[in-house]
């Protein structure tokens, strides 16, 4: 026997909901591999200066992404069939995969929340260390500059801060982007830091407005999914 009544209405209001999930899951996973294939992080991030390779924090953060909006496309659909069914059983596996999920978003924005500024200082740091190589090292086999011009390429920046741009030696701005006047270059150039704390930190902020609308969008589908189960248990005794 189906449910009828207010439960009824619950029923297709938790198919929505989980409608909605499953297309927030394929977002997700969309934005997930937009941030993997950006071309601003990845030629930053393939770096590699002599035998140490740049920070990869970033693209672990992406691939926990990548495999939460895969998860949260499964537990969509497996919402949405369990509600049409009316199944118990579905439902009951429904919300203990939802209490799973968002524990682990939880337990996640804790750890980013504490550590939102350690990717982009550890990024900073390996700049640092190739604009050093590059001013102070002259062989050939030394890669630093091609990684300092590839940060100052990519993110139209140039030097690590405005300090270090003054006491740079003119001949070092073979380092800087090209522009029509190298007086032009000194003034209009934003330092590197800036530009690295940007370009991670505007990437943190999409991540965080996601994990929040779909951390509600859970909270209400808990709450119906049990709902719903229960009016299904106690249609089945009339």
């Amino acid at each position: 026997m189906g449910v009828e009544g207010c439960t009824k209405c619950i029923k297709y209001l938790l198919f929505v909901f989980n409608f909605i999930f499953w297309l927030a899951g394929g977002i997700i996973l969309g934005v997930a591999l937009w941030l993997r294939h950006d071309s601003q992080t990845t030629n930053i991030l393939y770096l590699q200066l002599g035998d140490k390779q740049a920070p990869n924090t970033f693209y672990v953060g992406i691939y926990i992404l990548i495999a939460v909006g895969a998860v949260m496309m499964f537990v969509g659909f497996l919402g949405c069939y369990g509600a049409i069914q009316e199944s118990q059983c579905l439902l009951g596996t429904f919300f203990t995969c939802l209490v799973i999920l968002f524990a682990c978003e939880v337990a996640a924005g804790i750890w980013g929340f504490v550590n939102k500024d350690q990717i982009a200082k550890d990024v900073k740091q390996f700049y640092d260390q190739a604009f050093q190589q590059a001013l102070m090292a002259e062989s050939e086999t030394n890669n630093g500059k091609t990684v300092v011009k590839t940060f100052h390429e990519t993110l139209d920046c140039c030097g690590p801060d405005n300090g270090m741009r003054v006491v740079t030696p003119l001949w070092r701005e073979d380092l800087c982007p090209k522009k029509d006047f190298l007086l032009k270059s000194f003034i209009e150039s934003s330092n590197c830091h800036k530009k690295i704390d940007e370009l991670f930190s505007g990437k943190l902020y999409l991540i965080g407005i996601a994990a929040i609308v779909v951390a509600v969008i859970m909270i209400f589908e808990m709450i119906l999914s049990m709902v719903l189960c229960c009016g299904i248990r106690n249609s089945s005794v009339y």
